[in-house]
């Protein structure tokens, strides 16, 4: 496995390495198990489309733009020496790990930005705002930095996924960005580096959250129709005082309105202890 800093560095290497598929995957660090499942589910489904064994890439960069809390970015933790080794163990070719004045040489002020247009002024965006026009412009960077054929994104940050799928086809990237299923803890919690920041009890209390969002699904599941399903959910999250919820919403599968019945997103966000988690799941309405 190769560590490269510099963005000639890596256009060079993936032009060295054109003889079979590349796949990347763009994280900020703390890896984690969910970390780890994108990279495998890029080697499986690469080698399932094409028939070839893909080279991995993997970056680390803690993206400065899209964070809206200075806070929280001067918190994010980072573990670069055991992400490298974890990266390693599990078949990664080449890992970008840039400085922020590689990724913006005309600095985070006056770099050109990729706006996300209507979809990102809901949900996340609308409580960040700025947050998914850094997101798409700091992966547009990547993608031009790796030039991969392939790229993989979790589902549990399902609105940046939807986001970077639509900015990989207006600007006719050639870029194929596919989605990796939500890998969860034991009690359902979704894997992300923000759990590091959780104390025990925190942990404990976070759990109501991916339940919230099973009820929803087996509720619309039976025909409760979607008011009704997202009111007893909520009613759930209050009795967790701990837990300040931002939103609890259902949408389409395309995140725009839900529909009568068919497939379709149940997505929330919350707050535990000044720590922001997201999540969301599948659910299939059933006419009531």
């Amino acid at each position: 496995m190769i560590v490269i800093d510099t963005v000639q560095g890596m256009q060079s290497w993936s032009r060295d390495h054109e003889d079979r598929p590349r796949a990347a995957v763009y994280t900020m660090g703390a890896l984690h198990e969910g970390h780890l499942e994108l990279v495998r589910s890029a080697q499986l489904n690469v080698h399932q489309r094409s028939g070839q064994t893909p080279y991995v890439i993997a970056s680390i960069f803690v993206n400065p733009t899209q964070f809206t809390n200075s806070d929280d970015l001067a918190n994010y933790p980072r573990t670069l020496e055991a992400d490298l080794a974890l990266l390693e163990s599990v078949g990664v070719d080449a890992v970008f790990v840039p400085s922020v004045e590689q990724m913006y040489p005309s600095g985070t002020a006056n770099t050109i930005t990729v706006d996300p247009g209507s979809l990102g002024d809901v949900l996340e965006g609308k409580d960040r705002p700025g947050h998914f026009r850094g997101v798409l412009t700091v992966v547009n960077k990547l993608f031009n930095a790796t030039t991969p054929n392939f790229a993989f994104f979790g589902e549990k940050d399902f609105q940046q996924l939807t986001l970077i799928q639509h900015m990989a086809n207006e600007f006719n990237s050639g870029i194929t960005v596919l989605g990796v299923p939500t890998v969860r803890d034991s009690d359902g919690l979704a894997l992300s580096s923000r759990n590091r920041r959780l104390d025990d009890n925190a942990r404990r209390d976070a759990a109501h959250i991916p339940s919230a969002l099973m009820l929803v699904r087996d509720l619309v599941a039976k025909g409760v129709p979607v008011s009704d399903a997202l009111n007893r959910a909520a009613q759930v999250l209050a009795n967790t005082p701990a837990i300040s919820m931002d939103y609890l919403v259902v949408t389409g599968s395309d995140l725009q309105s839900a529909p009568s019945q068919g497939n379709a997103r149940v997505l929330i966000a919350a707050n535990l202890n000044g720590v922001r988690l997201i999540d969301n799941m599948e659910i299939e309405i059933k006419e009531a």
